[in-house]
């Protein structure tokens, strides 16, 4: 019987060790999958010399047996990149396995394609286009989509650009992102810069000299004295940077939020055999300003603020600007009283004397709930007041360009609310009881 337990249990170790997944091997081995990495950076990063050096490097340590030990091509292609980053940092090998899918009735679409129809759902990058009060344009923008002289991506570009027409000030969001095509750099570059203007990056590579000079005139309205802000982050990459730092040098826009990430050199991925694929920067970026670029310091803000505070810190930048340029008293009180607004958060009241503002006022009430005073009318969402002064209070949430103000007696008790709108009468409610 014990030797039937036994042969039983020698059946289950082995069935189970047959049914343990196998690490992947390498296809071609470390040395031939080496071999062909020296051979696309030899061929293809920017600079010859480097490019002839780096491969050497990796051929003498390949020869030298130092990759041998990585029969798992994920690991392969981390020890790759270990090797490569030191020389540049858009250097990176990545591993896929070959997809085993089952043959298709239609041919796939191929990448370009499937590339160009992302974009159009991603409205070719311009993801928001708002006015916040005061006068402040906002677009938040995703991407870079290369641009034709007739084609949705540069249709989406003006379209962006005339909804911000009428903007005081322009606020552009880059916090996400990622980079995309030099020539709609260009082409966005000039909306904000004079005709001819010599602040264009230039790409040195092995095969010649281009530039993100605009592919074609803006179809809207220059923009040549608009104040302008851009949001960058450690997430803003690629094109996007060289937008960000192009517009800084030729001081034309002022970048708030944190350095970006640091990527110049364009390195598109190249295909190694096998489902490995590598990156390799083809070209280095020059500033006709700096002669330099940011690879590796990212564009650095003018003004630093946490990534998710600058929004509110361009927003209050952008209305002290306007503020600076409105030509009329109208103008000049809706500016004001949006940056109050956004400002408001200073001034404190204590929860005892915000009781005092409790009570009915007609068609509307006043409620105080711990340090909290909230405006009630009928039916509709009560709403936060938020203290800018003594008696009188912005709206969260609502257009700041509306307040309540409370009126008191010669005795100092509230006898009226009073709701302020910046262009328009008051509307005056008397306390009841």
């Amino acid at each position: 019987m014990k030797h039937i337990v036994f042969a039983i249990l020698a059946l289950a170790v082995a069935s189970m060790a047959r049914a343990q997944p196998q690490a992947p091997q390498t296809p071609a081995g470390p040395r031939a999958v080496t071999e062909r990495v020296a051979q696309l950076v030899q061929d293809n990063f920017y600079s010859a010399n480097e490019g002839a050096r780096i491969a050497g490097e990796l051929r003498t340590a390949a020869n030298a047996g130092q990759l041998d030990r990585y029969t798992n091509p994920f690991d392969l292609a981390a020890a790759l990149t270990a090797r490569l980053v030191p020389h540049d940092a858009h250097f990176h090998v990545d591993y896929a396995p070959p997809s085993a899918a089952p043959p298709q009735s239609a041919p796939p679409a191929n990448a370009g394609q499937l590339a160009q129809e992302a974009s159009a759902r991603g409205n070719y990058g311009f993801a928001q286009v708002q006015i916040f009060p005061g006068g402040i344009g906002y677009l938040d923008l995703r991407g870079f989509s290369n641009p034709s002289a007739d084609g949705p991506e540069r249709r989406a570009a003006d379209a962006a650009m005339t909804m911000l027409s009428g903007a005081q000030a322009i606020i552009i969001d880059q916090r996400d992102c990622a980079g995309g095509s030099p020539a709609m750099v260009g082409y966005l570059v000039a909306y904000f810069t004079p005709p001819n203007a010599n602040i264009f990056n230039t790409f040195h590579s092995r095969r010649g000299d281009t530039t993100e000079q605009p592919p074609f005139e803006p179809t809207g309205a220059r923009r040549l004295d608009t104040p302008l802000f851009i949001l960058n982050s450690g997430r803003t990459a690629s094109a996007c940077e060289s937008f960000a730092y192009t517009l800084q040098n030729a001081q034309r826009a002022a970048i708030v939020g944190v350095a970006s990430a640091g990527g110049a050199n364009p390195s598109p991925s190249f295909d190694i055999g096998g489902g490995f694929n590598m990156q390799i920067a083809v070209a280095q970026s020059e500033s006709p300003i700096t002669h330099r670029n940011w690879e590796g310091t990212g564009v650095v803000p003018n003004v630093a603020a946490p990534v998710e505070d600058a929004l509110n810190r361009a927003r209050v930048l952008a209305l002290q600007a306007a503020l600076q340029r409105a030509d009329t008293p109208q103008a000049q009180l809706e500016t004001r009283w949006a940056l109050e607004s956004l400002q408001a958060g200073a001034f404190r009241v204590a929860a005892a004397d915000l009781r005092n503002y409790a009570g009915n006022y007609g068609a509307r009430s006043v409620t105080v709930d711990g340090d909290q005073v909230f405006l009630n009318r009928d039916r509709r969402p009560a709403i936060r007041l938020i203290p800018l002064a003594r008696d009188v209070f912005a709206l969260d949430g609502v257009s700041p360009l509306q307040r309540v103000r409370f009126e008191r007696d010669q005795n100092h008790q509230v006898i009226a609310l009073v709701l302020n709108l910046v262009n328009g009468p008051e509307i005056r409610n008397t306390r009841m009881g």
